[in-house]
Protein backbone atom coordinates (compact mmCIF):
# COMPACT_ATOMS: atom_id res chain seq x y z
CA UNK A 1 0.00 0.00 0.00
CA UNK A 2 2.70 2.60 0.93
CA UNK A 3 4.73 1.63 -2.24
CA UNK A 4 1.80 1.94 -4.32
CA UNK A 5 0.96 5.94 -2.64
CA UNK A 6 4.40 6.70 -3.34
CA UNK A 7 4.39 6.16 -6.85
CA UNK A 8 0.75 7.62 -7.42
CA UNK A 9 2.58 10.93 -5.37
CA UNK A 10 5.88 10.43 -8.17
CA UNK A 11 3.69 10.19 -11.21
CA UNK A 12 1.02 13.05 -10.17
CA UNK A 13 3.81 15.50 -9.11
CA UNK A 14 7.57 14.77 -9.69
CA UNK A 15 6.98 13.27 -13.95
CA UNK A 16 4.87 16.59 -14.56
CA UNK A 17 7.53 18.49 -13.80
CA UNK A 18 10.13 16.96 -14.41
CA UNK A 19 8.99 16.65 -17.96
CA UNK A 20 8.05 20.50 -18.22
CA UNK A 21 4.16 19.96 -18.39
CA UNK A 22 2.55 22.10 -16.07
CA UNK A 23 -1.29 21.82 -17.09
CA UNK A 24 -3.09 24.08 -14.68
CA UNK A 25 -6.77 25.59 -14.11
CA UNK A 26 -6.18 29.11 -15.01
CA UNK A 27 -7.54 31.49 -12.68
CA UNK A 28 -7.95 35.52 -11.92
CA UNK A 29 -4.55 36.89 -10.21
CA UNK A 30 -2.49 33.77 -11.74
CA UNK A 31 0.59 34.27 -14.55
CA UNK A 32 -0.86 32.29 -17.91
CA UNK A 33 1.68 29.52 -18.58
CA UNK A 34 3.27 29.83 -22.39
CA UNK A 35 2.01 28.40 -25.64
CA UNK A 36 2.43 28.24 -29.43
CA UNK A 37 -0.03 28.57 -31.92
CA UNK A 38 0.36 29.02 -35.77
CA UNK A 39 -2.09 30.87 -37.88
CA UNK A 40 -3.55 29.99 -41.47
CA UNK A 41 -0.26 30.30 -42.92
CA UNK A 42 2.24 28.55 -40.18
CA UNK A 43 3.17 31.08 -39.01
CA UNK A 44 4.21 30.58 -35.04
CA UNK A 45 2.55 32.99 -32.61
CA UNK A 46 3.35 32.94 -28.37
CA UNK A 47 2.12 35.55 -25.86
CA UNK A 48 5.23 36.93 -26.33
CA UNK A 49 4.52 38.14 -29.91
CA UNK A 50 2.92 40.76 -27.87
CA UNK A 51 5.34 41.36 -25.46
CA UNK A 52 4.05 44.67 -23.47
CA UNK A 53 0.81 44.33 -24.92
CA UNK A 54 -2.16 43.43 -22.52
CA UNK A 55 -4.25 40.62 -24.20
CA UNK A 56 -7.91 39.04 -24.79
CA UNK A 57 -7.58 35.84 -25.93
CA UNK A 58 -10.88 34.46 -27.32
CA UNK A 59 -10.48 30.35 -26.69
CA UNK A 60 -13.67 29.02 -29.64
CA UNK A 61 -15.40 26.33 -30.04
CA UNK A 62 -16.29 26.71 -33.70
CA UNK A 63 -19.47 25.76 -33.23
CA UNK A 64 -20.27 28.61 -30.50
CA UNK A 65 -17.83 31.54 -32.51
CA UNK A 66 -20.89 33.80 -32.61
CA UNK A 67 -21.72 33.50 -28.44
CA UNK A 68 -19.81 36.50 -27.31
CA UNK A 69 -20.39 38.40 -30.99
CA UNK A 70 -21.65 41.33 -29.08
CA UNK A 71 -19.08 41.59 -26.39
CA UNK A 72 -16.24 41.79 -29.56
CA UNK A 73 -17.82 44.28 -31.18
CA UNK A 74 -18.18 46.33 -28.38
CA UNK A 75 -14.43 46.38 -28.16
CA UNK A 76 -13.69 46.86 -31.44
CA UNK A 77 -15.38 49.48 -31.12
CA UNK A 78 -14.16 51.03 -28.11
CA UNK A 79 -10.52 50.45 -30.29
CA UNK A 80 -11.44 51.47 -33.56
CA UNK A 81 -14.12 54.01 -33.45
CA UNK A 82 -13.83 56.00 -30.25
CA UNK A 83 -10.11 54.95 -29.85
CA UNK A 84 -10.81 54.74 -25.97
CA UNK A 85 -8.14 51.54 -26.31
CA UNK A 86 -4.88 51.96 -28.32
CA UNK A 87 -3.80 48.95 -30.65
CA UNK A 88 -0.43 50.38 -29.44
CA UNK A 89 -0.82 48.34 -25.70
CA UNK A 90 -3.92 46.09 -26.33
CA UNK A 91 -4.11 43.10 -28.57
CA UNK A 92 -7.48 41.25 -29.31
CA UNK A 93 -7.13 37.76 -30.67
CA UNK A 94 -8.58 34.28 -31.60
CA UNK A 95 -7.32 30.75 -30.68
CA UNK A 96 -9.57 28.09 -32.19
CA UNK A 97 -10.51 24.89 -30.95
CA UNK A 98 -10.59 22.83 -33.44
CA UNK A 99 -10.77 19.64 -31.66
CA UNK A 100 -14.48 20.04 -30.49
CA UNK A 101 -15.62 20.50 -33.40
CA UNK A 102 -17.21 18.36 -36.24
CA UNK A 103 -16.14 20.61 -38.61
CA UNK A 104 -13.24 20.21 -41.12
CA UNK A 105 -10.49 22.07 -40.92
CA UNK A 106 -10.63 23.84 -43.86
CA UNK A 107 -13.65 24.80 -42.92
CA UNK A 108 -12.67 26.31 -40.00
CA UNK A 109 -9.92 28.66 -41.74
CA UNK A 110 -12.24 30.37 -43.54
CA UNK A 111 -14.80 31.14 -40.83
CA UNK A 112 -11.65 32.30 -38.70
CA UNK A 113 -10.55 34.08 -41.84
CA UNK A 114 -13.54 35.87 -41.91
CA UNK A 115 -13.51 36.68 -38.31
CA UNK A 116 -9.92 38.22 -38.50
CA UNK A 117 -11.13 40.33 -41.43
CA UNK A 118 -14.26 41.66 -39.53
CA UNK A 119 -12.05 41.94 -36.00
CA UNK A 120 -8.61 43.07 -37.81
CA UNK A 121 -7.27 40.78 -35.72
CA UNK A 122 -5.20 37.37 -35.81
CA UNK A 123 -6.72 34.02 -35.76
CA UNK A 124 -4.30 31.12 -34.25
CA UNK A 125 -5.63 27.03 -34.17
CA UNK A 126 -5.33 24.38 -31.76
CA UNK A 127 -5.76 21.57 -33.17
CA UNK A 128 -5.25 19.23 -30.39
CA UNK A 129 -6.77 21.24 -27.58
CA UNK A 130 -3.68 22.26 -26.18
CA UNK A 131 -5.02 25.43 -24.21
CA UNK A 132 -7.72 23.23 -22.73
CA UNK A 133 -5.34 20.67 -21.12
CA UNK A 134 -2.82 23.54 -20.46
CA UNK A 135 -4.98 26.21 -18.75
CA UNK A 136 -7.93 24.13 -18.19
CA UNK A 137 -10.35 25.55 -20.39
CA UNK A 138 -13.43 23.45 -21.18
CA UNK A 139 -14.29 22.07 -24.51
CA UNK A 140 -17.47 23.06 -26.68
CA UNK A 141 -17.42 26.66 -25.17
CA UNK A 142 -16.15 29.69 -25.58
CA UNK A 143 -13.47 31.19 -23.14
CA UNK A 144 -12.29 34.62 -22.70
CA UNK A 145 -8.91 35.78 -21.40
CA UNK A 146 -7.97 39.27 -20.82
CA UNK A 147 -4.15 38.88 -19.51
CA UNK A 148 -2.00 42.14 -18.10
CA UNK A 149 1.31 42.89 -19.65
CA UNK A 150 3.07 40.18 -17.66
CA UNK A 151 0.71 37.56 -18.73
CA UNK A 152 -1.25 37.67 -15.03
CA UNK A 153 -4.57 36.82 -15.75
CA UNK A 154 -7.33 39.26 -14.63
CA UNK A 155 -10.45 38.47 -16.73
CA UNK A 156 -11.66 35.05 -17.65
CA UNK A 157 -15.29 34.14 -18.57
CA UNK A 158 -16.49 30.67 -19.47
CA UNK A 159 -19.43 31.22 -22.08
CA UNK A 160 -21.48 34.09 -22.93
CA UNK A 161 -20.66 37.09 -21.83
CA UNK A 162 -23.55 39.57 -20.48
CA UNK A 163 -23.98 42.48 -22.69
CA UNK A 164 -24.38 44.63 -18.74
CA UNK A 165 -20.53 43.09 -18.26
CA UNK A 166 -19.58 44.60 -21.73
CA UNK A 167 -18.04 48.21 -20.57
CA UNK A 168 -16.76 46.81 -17.12
CA UNK A 169 -14.98 44.47 -19.08
CA UNK A 170 -13.48 47.68 -21.57
CA UNK A 171 -12.89 49.72 -18.74
CA UNK A 172 -10.62 47.09 -17.01
CA UNK A 173 -8.79 46.78 -20.25
CA UNK A 174 -8.14 49.99 -20.81
CA UNK A 175 -7.29 50.47 -17.44
CA UNK A 176 -4.74 47.51 -17.86
CA UNK A 177 -3.05 49.45 -21.15
CA UNK A 178 -2.33 52.32 -18.62
CA UNK A 179 -0.21 49.88 -16.10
Amino acid sequence: MKKMIITLVFSLFVLPVAFGQQNVKLAVGMKAPEWMFTDSEKKEFTMNTWAGKVIQLNYVDPDESELNEPFNEAVNKAVDVEKRISRDFFKGFGVVDCKSTWKPNGLIRTIAGNKAKKFNTTILFDYDAKLQSLWGLPEDNYSVVILDKNRVCRYLAIGKIPATDNEKIIQLILALTKE
